[in-house]
Parts: C-alpha cells; sequence; structure tokens
C-alpha cells in the first residue's frame, strides 16, 4: 500500500505527466510505421533525455515503451503489416475483420484490450515486483530451451488446414534463424562472404517483407478491379456483451504476458502467440478464428501490452534487461547515475515511484491517445488503392532503411516479399515461418549452451525441474492439438457416391 501511495504522490510532478503523454503518442507512431521497433522508437529519443530529470526521463522512455507495443497493431490491423513483433498474431484475425468492413470495431477492440493489459501489467509489476524476478532468476539455460520449444508448440495450431506445411514454414523460419555467427564458438554460418549477414537477419525485415510486401504483390498481380472494403471512419469500443465474450481471452492473454515478461528473453512475441493460442483452446467460437474472431485481438494484444509492464520487473529488481527495449531503458538509467539492481529501491527510490505513477498515466492516455491518432489511420486506408499502395510501398522502404541505413536491408525485405508470395500461392501459412524465425535463436544457442555446461549430457533438460515442466507442458501442446485434429478429421462426414443419371 506505501508504494502505490507514493507512486500516486509522484503524480503531483507535472514533468511526469507530460512525459509519460508525450511518450505513448511518440510511441504509437513510432510503432504504427513498419520497421520501427520499438527499441528503435525509444533510441530515438534517448539523446533528449541527457538533459531533464531523472525521473521524467525514465518515464519518457518506458511510456514510449508501452505506446509503441500497442502502436504496432494498427498496421497489422490495417495493412497486413506487423508494426512490431508482438503484433504478429494481431494480423491474423485484425486483417480479416478489415476485409469484412470492420477495421472500426478491430481498432476498438485492439486498444480497449491494450488498455487493459497495460494495467493489469502495472498492478503486477507494483505488487509482485520482488517474488516474480526470483521466479525469473530460476530461469537456467536448460530452461530457456524449454521455454522456445513451448513457444514452437503452438505451430501445430498454426498451420491451417495442413500441419506439414506448418512445420516446412516453421523449418524455413528456423533455418533462416541460423544465418550470422555461431552463438557458441563465434564462427561464421551462411554469410556467403558477405559482412551484412553477420549479425544474421533481423526478424522485422522477414515480417515486413512476408506480411507486407507479399500484400502489394498480391494487389499488383491481381488485374480485377474488385469491391473495395470501406471502414468506418472512426472507433468501435465493444458493447457490453461483446465485453463479457472479450473477458476470458483478455484473462488469459494479460496472465500470459505477466509471466512471459518477467522471463528475460521471452518478450512479447511469445506471449502474443500463446495467448492466440490458448484463447483459440479454450473459446467456443474457437472456428471462427482466423476469420476474424474478436478473440484473436482481444488476447495476443492484452498478452503484449502486459508485457510491455512486467518486463520492467527484472530490470528494476536485478538490472537484466530482457529485451531490447529494456535495454535501452537500461541506457536511460544509467545516463542519470541511476543502476538498476537490489538497491535501486533504497537508493533511488522517488525515481521508481515516478517511473510507477508515469506508467499509470501512460496507460490511461494510451485510450484517449489512441482515439485521437486511429481515425486518421482508418481514413487514410479508405483512400484509392493505387494511392493506398503507394503511400504503403513508401512506408516500408523509408522504414526499413531506416533500421541501419542500408539497402541491403532493402534487399532482404524484398527477397522476403517474394517467398511471401509464394507461399500465399501455394497455401503455405506464414505465422509458423515467424515464428521459427523469432524463437530459434533462442532455442539453438541455449540448447547448445545447456550441453556446454552439463558436457554433453543430455539429460540436463530433465533435471532441471523448470525446463522438465515447460518440456511436459510443450508435449502436452502438441499432442493436444494432433489429437484434436485426428478427431475433426474423423468426424468429418464422408461424402456421399456420386450417382449420375444413365444416359
Amino acid at each position: 500500500m506505501e508504494t502505490i501511495l507514493l507512486s500516486l504522490q509522484s503524480l503531483g510532478d507535472m514533468s511526469i505527466i507530460l512525459a509519460a503523454i508525450i511518450g505513448v503518442a511518440w510511441g504509437i507512431m513510432g510503432g504504427a510505421m513498419p520497421g520501427i521497433s520499438p527499441s528503435i522508437t525509444m533510441a530515438l529519443l534517448l539523446p533528449f533525455t541527457y538533459t531533464m530529470e531523472p525521473s521524467a526521463a525514465i518515464v519518457l522512455l518506458a511510456s514510449t515503451y508501452v505506446g509503441a507495443e500497442y502502436g504496432g497493431s494498427v498496421p497489422a490491423i490495417l495493412i497486413r503489416t506487423p508494426g512490431t513483433n508482438a503484433a504478429a498474431a494481431t494480423v491474423i484475425d485484425g486483417y480479416e475483420m478489415n476485409k469484412q468492413g470492420k477495421a472500426g470495431e478491430a481498432l476498438g477492440i485492439s486498444l480497449y484490450s491494450g488498455v487493459l493489459g497495460s494495467l493489469f501489467g502495472l498492478i503486477m509489476l507494483v505488487l509482485l515486483s520482488k517474488p516474480l524476478a526470483e521466479v525469473a532468476l530460476a530461469f537456467t539455460p536448460p530452461a530457456y530451451f524449454a521455454l522456445g520449444v513451448l513457444g514452437l508448440s503452438v505451430i501445430a495450431t498454426l498451420s491451417g488446414d495442413s500441419i506439414f506445411k506448418g512445420m516446412a514454414a516453421a523449418t524455413l523460419g528456423l533455418m533462416v534463424a541460423t544465418i550470422g555467427t555461431d552463438p557458441v564458438t563465434g564462427g561464421n554460418r551462411f554469410t556467403f562472404g558477405s559482412s551484412d549477414l553477420l549479425s544474421g537477419i533481423e526478424p522485422v525485415m522477414v515480417m515486413v517483407g512476408l506480411f507486407a510486401m507479399s500484400e502489394l504483390l498480391v494487389q499488383a498481380a491481381d488485374r480485377s478491379k474488385g469491391e473495395r472494403v470501406t471502414s468506418r471512419p472512426r472507433i468501435s469500443f465493444p458493447n457490453l456483451a461483446m465485453a463479457k465474450r472479450l473477458f476470458v481471452p483478455q484473462t488469459i492473454g494479460a496472465s500470459i504476458g505477466t509471466f512471459e515478461g518477467c522471463m528475460p528473453g521471452a518478450g512479447g512475441t511469445i506471449a502474443s502467440f500463446m495467448a492466440y493460442n490458448e484463447a483459440r483452446r479454450w473459446s467456443p467460437n474457437r472456428d471462427q478464428f482466423g476469420r476474424g474472431a474478436p478473440e484473436g485481438i482481444a488476447a495476443p494484444e492484452a498478452a503484449n501490452n502486459a508485457v510491455a509492464e512486467t518486463a520492467l520487473v527484472p530490470l528494476l529488481s536485478f538490472g537484466i534487461p530482457g529485451s531490447n527495449s529494456t535495454a535501452i531503458l537500461l541506457g536511460g538509467f544509467l545516463i542519470h547515475g541511476i543502476v538498476p539492481g537490489p538497491m535501486l529501491f533504497e537508493r533511488s527510490g522517488d525515481v521508481v515511484y515516478g517511473l510507477y505513477g508515469g506508467l499509470l498515466v501512460a496507460a490511461v492516455s494510451l485510450l484517449f491517445i489512441g482515439m485521437a491518432m486511429l481515425p486518421i489511420c482508418i481514413w487514410m486506408v479508405n483512400r484509392p488503392r493505387p494511392w493506398l499502395s503507394a503511400f504503403i510501398f513508401a512506408l516500408i522502404m523509408s522504414g526499413i532503411y531506416s533500421i541501419h541505413n542500408s539497402l541491403f536491408d532493402l534487399s532482404i525485405m524484398m527477397a522476403a516479399g517474394v517467398i511471401g508470395f509464394l507461399m500465399r500461392m501455394l497455401k503455405f501459412p506464414f505465422l509458423p515461418a515467424v515464428l521459427g524465425l523469432v524463437l530459434g535463436y533462442l532455442v539453438e544457442s541455449n540448447f547448445r549452451r545447456s550441453l556446454v555446461l552439463s558436457g554433453d549430457d543430455y539429460t540436463i533438460f530433465l533435471t532441471d525441474k523448470v525446463s522438465l515442466g515447460l518440456l511436459i507442458l510443450a508435449a502436452v501442446f502438441i499432442f493436444g492439438s494432433l489429437g484434436k485434429r485426428l478427431v475433426d478429421l474423423l468426424r468429418r462426414p464422408v461424402p456421399a457416391p456420386h450417382t449420375g443419371d444413365s444416359a
């Protein structure tokens, strides 16, 4: 209770409130730009924090993180382009609702769920910071490997009609994840002598190519004018009946997001995919998933917005940045001579309480700033398709180029777009490929580190209690999904033989 009161008292400082509002607005804009990740959005603000008060500077960066995690859902719904890695799961049903003329409703659900996820994550951050951080310390390399396997276990659910195509797509993603420097020996792998590939291929380039560039290629190949989908030019929030329907997936998403956020290295991508998978598993409307199910937006959005708050647990308590974004935030602390860790609450308690208060303002202002900015995005989508395609293409190219100011990045994105176009033609799912790409390094690096620690003894994955529990959970997910597919196949009615009239 004392922590809550001190956090509320910090709101008497107007600079903290302004920093939170500006950070959220900037974060939404950055997250909505394809190729501009939350960490890049935060890094662009970092030089401006040198002359700010420590509390306001930290709140500005943290609020930008919150806004960017939500902002990634805007292009995911409107132009089938996840603005952030974590928004990839929102693409599945969000874009389908947009195609049905329900962009305003889809954006309203994402905003509503994002605010609830942020508030839930903030409560967990304030009340359970130290206990959850102790759980995070229990994660060893075998446990991180098992966590990655658990994330990959949802591939069976995301594979569509053909699990073999889903596995092939996931294998492609895992193969791309091996490009670059070996995580154990430091040797070069599949770089073909190119220095641009030494650091590997960033997931955002592949994701933008697969989702956005392939969509432009499909539209360019479609010579039929077709009937345009006109979205409502205003946000439509869920009514009471819809809010009740979304309560369970939002709870699932926020809970998973809280757990994943406290695990350094897990991040919002795993949380959003797992939330989508579990919301589908427990939903009575599971057949609507992939066709524009509101639950398919609510669960991942609640998850990745909860992650944005709870990812600060290991950073504040132990000084461990679990992602690029929290690493930028760590830089903001160090700029002002503040070292996160066990002594942070004693030495710089005012900064921590100011951060809590600023995050509360950020979560609340997310609702109002989103309402102000999203109608503009919907209006842009309703412009003539050639205009929109040209704008999206320019946005994609400028966004990807701005990451490293490299033409090589553009070639990677374009190559991913061509591959995505072929996958669309052959009806291969995208999501397993993205999941394999994002989790590939986590799985491989921790698998090999575990073997180094154990002297090539594979039983280390079974003797580690956390690893064993996660592997058992992954097996339950895999065999459960396969069993459900088998039952659905056996229950599928056999078509009656055709008996034509004799001539």
